[in-house]
């Protein structure tokens, strides 16, 4: 044998010249990472607390294949938070079943998708106020199917819920309906872990109620189109925003949002679909606080069990308190007395709670006139007839 021929010998005889892979054990769970991100909004009141108001009166912005709540009628349901569309996404090497359960404390789950198992709808809405109150919804048999390419529901009209589907993230199947993550949506009484009061010269005082760490807050304004933010973390429990100055020239902090929500762990594709589902929402007319909830904070509003359990659990949620300024006060009583509705549904959903602070210092008359005015902006919001 020559040289050649030995090389060649000795290579066969290390390499297989053909592999067959070992076939995945259907009985083994495989590594899996499970991320989720949402928002809990709320309105705070002239000490800084929350407020009760009615989260659902804005326009209804699902497709019609959203799942409701039977007495989830646009605008009855009075809570203090929003807990607005946490979404689930699944990444997955190959397929896999879960069942996954949300636990939603001092709160009422209105809307899901795909078909999942609602607690008890019938609950009265005051029940809210009750420290016990807890519902839930259950996703039982969810199949997660990376390799697959399903076709996805779609409405007719834009909606900003299919912006959450431009991820990686593996498609999904329950009870027969398909998606690319779990979603869900509810209406709570519960305090949100930050507080933010306003004083009469517009300065902004940040608290902690437990005492922790604020964290990860931006100041936001949109004044007429002219925009100003302040992006900071804070170490301790209480810090102060300065009045923001305005400027035309200024853009929605589109990007500082996205680095922020994944410095905090979401996938860049992830945080890309959170900040556009919200882009319009977010950076609307008026001032607003945004902050990123602590894990131990979204675990004990949302206790959620997925089962296998996943190799990673993600979850990111951002708190939004829509503030009163006097600028925004100002702005609503200018509109209030010029019956200006177009100027009013500039604030949209928060536009009574805004109002209702300025009527309780107003005549009887006055008063009448204002709450005839706001229900000509609800009339606005009515919901498509398909949804009905």
């Amino acid at each position: 044998m020559n040289r050649t021929a030995a090389r060649i010998a000795i290579v066969l005889t290390l390499v297989p010249l053909s592999v067959s892979p070992t076939p995945a054990d259907p009985g083994v769970i495989p590594p899996f990472t499970v991320h989720e991100w949402g928002t809990f909004t709320s309105i705070a009141g002239e000490d800084g607390t929350a407020v009760e108001w009615t989260p659902q009166a804005g326009p209804d912005d699902l497709p019609c294949f959203v799942d409701r709540l039977r007495f989830s009628i646009k605008g009855l349901i009075p809570g203090t938070v929003r807990m607005e569309t946490p979404v689930l996404y699944f990444y997955a090497p190959r397929d896999l079943t879960v069942s996954v359960s949300v636990r939603f404390r001092r709160g009422v789950v209105t809307e899901w998708f795909p078909d999942a198992t609602v607690s008890d709808s019938s609950v009265p809405f005051n029940s809210l106020r009750d420290p016990a109150l807890e519902s839930s919804i259950t996703w039982d048999d969810v199949r997660v199917v990376p390799a697959s390419a399903p076709e996805l529901p779609m409405d007719e009209g834009a909606s900003h819920y299919y912006a959450a589907r431009e991820t990686d993230a593996s498609p999904l199947e329950s009870g027969g309906e398909k998606e690319k993550f779990l979603f869900y949506r509810g209406v709570g009484a519960f305090d949100p872990p930050l507080t933010a009061a306003v004083d009469p010269e517009g300065q902004v005082v940040v608290a902690n109620s437990l005492g922790e760490p604020v964290g990860d807050v931006m100041l936001f304004e949109n004044r007429g189109g002219a925009m100003a933010y302040d992006l900071r973390h804070a170490g301790d429990s209480r810090m102060t925003f300065d009045p923001l100055n305005v400027d035309d020239g200024s853009f929605p902090p589109l990007v500082e949002l996205e680095r922020l929500l994944m410095a905090h762990g979401l996938y860049p594709k992830e945080a890309a679909a959170m900040v556009e589902t919200w882009r319009d929402s977010w950076f609307e007319e008026g001032t607003r606080l945004f902050y990123i909830a602590s894990r131990a904070t979204v675990d004990a509003i949302l206790p959620l069990e997925v089962t296998p359990a996943p190799t990673e659990l993600g979850r990111v949620f951002v708190g939004r308190i829509e503030l009163v300024t006097p600028a925004t006060e100002a702005g609503v009583r200018d509109a209030i007395a010029r019956r200006d509705v177009t100027a009013l549904r500039k604030y949209s959903r928060f536009v009574n709670a805004i109002a209702s602070r300025i009527l309780e210092r107003s005549t009887p008359v006055e008063r009448a006139r204002a709450l005839a005015l706001l229900q000509r902006t609800q009339a606005f919001w009515t919901p498509p007839a398909s949804c009905r």
